[in-house]
């Protein structure tokens, strides 16, 4: 009708030029040059765009313009997030021990032994204790096309033998005690980093088991290798009565490292990223195992 307004767009309605590619950068940019200049705080505040040197050089490659493409962005996000490492840590470079950053592991298989109490040995309301233990196949790799040979099912049939052999008995998993003493075993070229511990009753049951999963993956056992940690707190029973208060909510206390016996339950091989675990072996036939 003549002289009829026309109607006006409702106020959440996109702009009839709207370009959502302009749109994000306008939003993603000054995001992500707040974190490139948090991660290079080590420059000056009054910091200009240069090469002068190397530390400078990174950030005016990880900093995003105005005019960058889409292509632009993703190797700039790329470079400060997966090469310099800010997504894994939020930090500034770290500079430190080789051995503590880069364990000769990576790229491996990794085998997972899981043990856990009895059920009928767990106390009325009490939690059932278990422990996983883990260690690197550095004999194979996790894929084809490295250096050493990528792990066959050949091989992890041979891997759930030898673990049938070492922690299954009459049909069931083998019983170790676990106490207070932490005793850790460190040979990380032969598949254990450092970090790892086995917390047991008696240090000779901690070797036993070492030279139990040393046997399973095919590397030699070094008594020198074993650390021992005993500390002079005794365990506690697994029977706890002291409670704490937590946000106004009673909750009973945790035992510390109690005596108690934990059976081999099953084994499994992990080849990280989103590849499922292949079991090897479980006594308790909830997974789908290569040897019965």
């Amino acid at each position: 009708m003549p002289g009829t307004t026309p109607n006006p767009p409702p106020e959440d309605a996109l702009p009839d030029n709207f370009d959502p590619f302009e749109h994000l950068q306008k939003i993603y940019i000054p995001q992500h040059n707040a974190l490139v200049k948090r991660y290079f705080s080590d420059l000056a505040d009054d910091w200009k765009p240069n090469i002068a040197s190397a530390r400078s050089s990174l950030r005016v490659a990880c900093t995003m313009l105005d005019n960058d493409n889409q292509l632009m962005m993703n190797l700039r996000h790329h470079l400060l997030f997966d090469l310099l490492g800010y997504s894994r840590k939020n930090l500034t470079v770290f500079y430190g021990s080789s051995f503590d950053t880069n364990l000769p592991v990576s790229g491996h298989p990794q085998l997972f032994l899981y043990f856990s109490q009895d059920a009928q040995a767990v106390p009325v309301n009490g939690k059932r204790l278990d422990h996983e233990k883990s260690c690197r196949l550095t004999r194979y790799a996790s894929k084809s096309g490295q250096t050493l040979p990528a792990i066959t099912k050949a091989n992890l049939l041979e891997i759930a033998t030898e673990i049938k052999q070492q922690f299954v008995s009459g049909g069931k998993g083998i019983v170790y005690t676990t106490g207070k003493i932490a005793v850790s075993y460190t040979d990380p070229a032969n598949g254990f980093p450092r970090g790892s511990r086995w917390l047991v009753n008696s240090k000779s049951e901690a070797i036993t088991l070492y030279e139990k999963l040393c046997n399973v993956i095919d590397r030699p056992f070094d008594i020198n290798k074993i650390n021992v940690v005993t500390p002079e707190k005794d365990s506690t029973t697994q029977v706890i009565t002291a409670t704490d208060t937590v946000l106004g909510r009673q909750y009973k206390e945790s035992a510390y490292r109690p005596v108690a016996n934990l059976r081999f339950r099953y084994a499994y091989v992990s080849f990280g990223s989103n590849i499922s675990p292949i079991f090897l072996i479980d006594t308790t036939y909830r997974n789908t195992a290569l040897i019965a």
